[in-house]
């Protein structure tokens, strides 16, 4: 029986999937092996009759430049009870590819020592992917998409800060980014924008709505005072990782509820939550000042890799087979910044709890410090000028908010 392979992929879809997916599918038919591409990920590979197509040269040739992803993806993890030998023995599969975040390779990982338990010898390769870059990868190496979700990101928020200057408005922009800021911080960098707010910059203080609000209105006045009555800031959804669960509920957002009690966050615009917030508190302020509310989340998933990740995810579906061919299984294929293919074993990415390690922004590194000090924001020497605006400026100094000193922000 001829050896094979198959492919599938977890979570969301991030740029540069079927870039992944083609290169792998052409090494290993260069080789005389089927490639199957599951569709629906781990949802139907226990299946009795699995959703799978099976590749070919043509296939894979067209679509390795695409968005999106030609096989199907789901977050469906399956229980060990589901877990079958059937689809790998009736197709003598020899490696299992999955392509996805944390939760799919943990869940590769738990289903290739159930086929070992039971007799079947099979290889498993992680590819990581997302574009919130948040997977603890050596050497601050990006997770594949990333740059190109940044990328589309930028064009979006460029256009969004051409509106603000054009129109004279505020807009609130909020990105994508579970629980780390990297897109905020990389699209709000990119655009110049004059007020960029990440959940790593409240490692000294609670992350709160209101601090939120006030380090906007911080940036506003700021630009005030230089005379300029527009702006944007920029806002990651990974603060809503940290919120306490009662200021959401006494922010007079309207939520659904789960059946739990917990805020249905996905069915609502962050960054509508945040303008809501932001205009309440300007007129209690009396400060006439127009913002809009823009989000860049599933509009960057399906985006055109760019160059960038177009050659980043053409090494890693060629690191699989060069893995493949060297043993390896239960790890996650690596290109370091030379170009070498390294595996990265699970076990070295994990904490305690054998839950994987969030790679955060790291606010002490001098490009965040550098950026950070280039944004517009209240400092002490500006609370003279401020009280045109505000009866109590020092409640805006984004420092006092942060419970930052200066040496904070040294670099």
């Amino acid at each position: 029986m001829e050896k094979s392979i198959v492919i599938l992929c977890g979570g969301g879809p991030a740029p540069g999937v079927n870039t992944v997916i083609s290169t792998i599918a052409k090494v290993f038919l260069k080789e005389g092996y089927n490639v199957f591409g599951l569709h629906k990920g781990f949802e139907t590979l226990f299946k009795e009759n699995p959703n799978y197509i099976t590749f070919n040269f043509d296939f894979a040739d067209r679509i390795f430049d695409r968005g999106g992803s030609a096989l199907i993806m789901s977050r469906y993890k399956p229980k060990e009870e589901e877990f079958k030998v059937d689809f790998f023995v009736k197709n003598n599969i020899k490696l299992l590819v999955t392509i996805g975040g944390d939760d799919t390779a943990t869940t590769a990982n738990k289903i290739t020592r159930f086929l070992e338990k039971n007799n079947y010898k099979i290889q498993n390769i992680h590819v990581p992917k997302t574009i919130d870059n948040d997977l603890p990868l050596p050497d601050k190496i990006p997770t594949f998409g990333y740059q190109s979700a940044k990328n589309e990101g930028v064009r979006i928020a460029s256009t969004v800060y051409e509106d603000a200057k054009t129109s004279g408005n505020w807009f609130i922009v909020s990105s994508m980014g579970r629980e780390a800021g990297h897109l905020a911080f990389g699209i709000g960098t990119a655009c110049h924008y004059p007020m960029i707010i990440i959940p790593e910059m409240f490692n000294k203080t609670e992350i709160t709505l209101d601090k939120i609000v006030r380090m906007i209105i911080s940036s506003i006045i700021k630009r005030k005072i230089y005379g300029l009555n527009y702006g944007a800031a920029i806002i990651s959804e990974g603060v809503f990782h940290f919120l306490n669960e009662e200021d959401l509920k006494n922010s007079g957002i309207q939520f659904t509820y789960d059946s739990h009690g917990h805020p249905e966050l996905g069915l609502v615009s962050k960054s509508h939550i945040f303008n809501i917030l932001l205009q309440n508190k300007l007129k209690t302020l009396n400060i006439k000042i127009g913002s809009r509310p823009v989000e860049i989340g599933y509009e960057i998933r399906c985006t055109s890799p760019i160059a960038y990740d177009l050659k980043y995810c053409t090494l890693l579906g060629i690191g699989v087979k060069k893995l493949f061919d060297e043993g390896k299984t239960g790890c996650i294929v690596v290109v370091d910044n030379y170009g070498n293919i390294k595996p990265l074993y699970l076990s070295d990415i994990v904490d305690s709890n054998g839950k994987i390690i969030t790679r955060m922004v790291d606010i002490n590194q001098p490009d965040f410090k550098m950026v950070f000090n280039n944004m517009h924001f209240i400092k002490e020497d500006d609370y003279e000028a401020a009280k045109k605006w505000l009866p109590n400026p020092e409640d805006y100094d984004l420092l006092k908010i942060l419970n930052w000193t200066i040496k904070d922000i040294e670099y």
